[in-house]
């Protein structure tokens, strides 16, 4: 049971734009690199500083349940890690790197067969934002300070899509994943998210780099 997205999932009562994406894609594939270009409002724009970068394991770049890339989608990955080398690339999980993975044997797994680290977190999606952030400021390489130079890629609104929200990052959503998912959660996810932005809602403002 995920604790962390049953209470969380709450703050959708007060502020319901928490689950908007500020960027969305059908699949992984589709992502733009570098990923500052999708958050930009008008080509004259420069994008946002975005220095690294959070990955969803599964349905987003990997069949759920499997610790391997989709081979459809290993070029797009292999230009992110390009794009965001080392420690600026993180995969979070809410199955590999937590407590229901004994002995983190599938983060262990999914490292090797990626070349990306896991990060192992207490806190399952979407609470765990203050062990990303701790993550990334301990890696001075990454040159991350502030959330809002942070993007999360996943395909979850309750988990991915609302963390990122809540730390303050940049939001990606793979909208329609590896494989179809027609689940209670995900009907209910975009239900909710198509109803908003119908009425006009936006995605909250990431924070700013100054704050």
């Amino acid at each position: 049971m995920n604790v962390s997205a049953s209470i969380n999932v709450l703050r959708l009562l007060a502020n319901p734009t928490l689950c908007l994406p500020h960027y969305t894609v059908s699949t992984f594939d589709q992502l733009p690199i570098p990923l500052s270009s999708a958050f930009n409002k008008h080509d004259t724009e420069k994008g946002p500083d975005i220095r690294a970068v959070v990955l969803d394991k599964d349905n987003c770049f990997a069949v759920p349940k499997q610790n391997t890339v989709c081979p459809a989608y290993s070029a797009k990955f292999d230009e992110l890690r390009k794009a965001y080398p080392g420690s600026r690339l993180l995969i979070v999980s809410n199955s590999a790197g937590t407590s229901s993975d004994k002995g983190y044997q599938e983060a262990d797994l999914l490292e090797r067969n990626t070349g990306v680290k896991v990060l192992r977190h207490a806190t399952k999606k979407p609470g765990c934002h203050a062990e990303i952030m701790s993550h990334f400021r301990n890696a001075p390489e990454t040159g991350v300070t502030v959330p809002s130079q942070v993007a999360i890629v996943g395909d979850r609104l309750f988990t991915d899509v609302l963390m990122a929200n809540m730390m303050g990052s940049h939001s990606v959503w793979i909208k329609d994943g590896v494989v179809p998912d027609h689940g209670l959660l995900s009907r209910v996810e975009k239900g909710l998210s198509g109803f908003l932005l119908r009425r006009g809602y936006v995605a909250p403002n990431p924070w700013s780099d100054f704050e």
